[in-house]
């Protein structure tokens, strides 16, 4: 059967005939004849009562109740009138599975004809907008932003997916396949959740709820498992602004009980934060010592040994080239990571507006100061919220930082990457520190660093690994140390 998008490019009436055509030559099955033939009967007793029919029904049907017309029909013998029938509301899980249609569709058309304004109606555009708040959903939960080459990639994989099964635009199925391939579970998760919502449902319909499933009705379909991540957490007992915003009852629940008083970390998480910490460490001293190392031809001493990647590179010439290293004044103490400026837009809101400074538990720990999305906006369990950074610092050894946001000796910092950056400089018992971000820090705070003996150490974040970072970007805020005896039940491992 051609697919229905086309009756938008070539008409209902050439729509029909194409469809009549692929009809030929099939055989009905046996109840197919039977409604025919019914349906043909009761419009001959109708239109003996009246002058005008209106007959709607199956396009598939309609060739051979024409041809039933042509002449005189009976009624078929059988069972006509079913007992014990009663009207049921679907339950919300289960219209996700059981209705035909893909249920925002279903919503969108249905607000359109409320307001009499069907005509505009494209189902391209209905699932563009769909993607639209699948994005935004995806952005509020995990703070990710899909890149225009991925929406491309996203809509090219769709369609060519429904051209091979013969359809000239994505069924739902294809949508939702085509959304994890061109970005991940975790996007694929809210277009399918966004997408299978009908947007009339009621707690309380006044009528029995029936849960069914599409085996229940022997219905044909397709299954799709969604791997989501849950990821990554830090410390100590502060207040903490709480919001929340959930659809589900669970969810509304946990958030109206987390706590607004006091907050800890997720110890797994710790760990991670400063095992990354400690590996930016390394990574800036060697770059440093690359930038500290000269190379030259053999001449009369080995100095420090053979550079064998030169030496390759040159092999041509038949010189051998050594390496001098000089070694680097200082150790590296604070680290900082700037994943999102977060400027404020015109109204001043900001994405990332809590702003938090935490110590160490012990000595293994980093005393640490972020700004990231606040605590209790997204609750992922009883007593557990999960937060995206914007930004933190981490200093050795711990128990010695004063609350930054609040220290007026930063308040000369024109951003919140600056006043991390000061804040790490003036707290440094090294020498070096290291600055990770997109842009290189400001001609400022390189002077303020030179005013205090310190240097900062420059690494673009993009050398990073983008999966590494996703991991290291997402924390969980606890509400209280006893919330850490069950919250790996909540939090899993990705």
């Amino acid at each position: 059967m051609p697919d229905p998008y086309a009756v938008k490019r070539i008409g209902h009436f050439l729509y029909c005939q194409a469809c009549f055509q692929s009809f030929r030559g099939s055989i009905p099955a046996q109840e197919d004849i039977l409604r025919e033939k019914t349906m043909a009967y009761n419009l001959q007793v109708l239109s003996r009562r009246a002058e005008r029919v209106l007959f709607v029904g199956g396009l598939y049907h309609a060739p051979r109740v024409l041809e039933l017309l042509e002449c005189p029909q009976t009624q078929v013998i059988g069972r006509r009138k079913r007992q014990a029938v009663s009207i049921a509301h679907l339950h919300a899980e289960s219209s996700r599975e059981l209705m035909t249609e893909m249920p925002y569709v279903t919503g969108t058309y249905e607000r359109a004809r409320s307001s009499g304004r069907t005509e505009g109606l494209d189902r391209l555009q209905i699932h563009q907008e769909l993607i639209r708040k699948a994005r935004e959903q995806h952005w509020h939960r995990n703070k990710e932003e899909l890149t225009p080459s991925q929406i491309r990639i996203l809509n090219r994989f769709a369609r060519n997916y429904a051209f091979l099964t013969g359809r000239l635009v994505p069924d739902f199925y294809q949508l939702v396949v085509a959304a994890r391939g061109a970005v991940d579970d975790n996007f694929a998760y809210e277009l399918w959740e966004i997408g299978s919502e009908y947007p009339w449902q009621s707690d309380r319909p006044g009528m029995p709820v029936l849960r069914l499933e599409a085996e229940d009705l022997f219905l044909d379909q397709r299954r799709i498992r969604f791997h989501r991540k849950l990821k990554s957490v830090r410390r100590r007992l502060v207040p903490v602004p709480a919001r929340g915003r959930y659809g589900k009852k669970e969810r509304e629940r946990w958030c109206r009980e987390f706590g607004r008083f006091s907050i800890c970390s997720y110890p797994p998480e710790d760990v991670v934060i400063e095992g990354y910490g400690r590996y930016l460490q390394r990574k800036a001293m060697e770059i440093k010592t690359d930038e500290l190392t000269s190379i030259e031809p053999f001449m009369r001493s080995m100095l420090d040994g053979i550079d064998i990647r030169q030496t390759i590179r040159e092999w041509g010439s038949g010189k051998i080239y050594v390496k001098e290293e000089r070694p680097m004044r200082g150790k590296v103490g604070s680290v900082v990571v700037i994943f999102d400026a977060d400027q404020p837009d015109r109204e001043g809101r900001e994405n990332y507006p809590w702003r938090v400074t935490w110590l160490g538990e012990h000595d293994q720990e980093s005393d640490m100061s972020f700004y990231s999305t606040p605590a209790g906006e997204v609750v992922e369990g009883p007593g557990i919220s999960k937060c995206h950074y914007g930004g933190f610092m981490l200093t050795y050894p711990p128990m010695r930082v004063y609350d930054i946001w609040k220290d007026p000796f930063f308040d000369i910092a024109r951003s919140k990457p600056e006043r991390l950056l000061m804040a790490a400089i003036d707290y440094s018992v090294e020498r070096n520190v290291v600055y990770v971000a997109a842009e290189p820090p400001t001609g400022w705070c390189k002077s303020f660093a030179a005013r205090l003996g310190k240097q900062i150490i420059y690494i673009p974040i993009g050398v990073f690994s983008p999966v590494t970072l996703r991991k290291i970007r997402e924390f969980h805020v606890l509400d209280g140390h006893h919330v850490r005896r069950y919250a790996h039940q909540y939090i899993r491992d990705s």
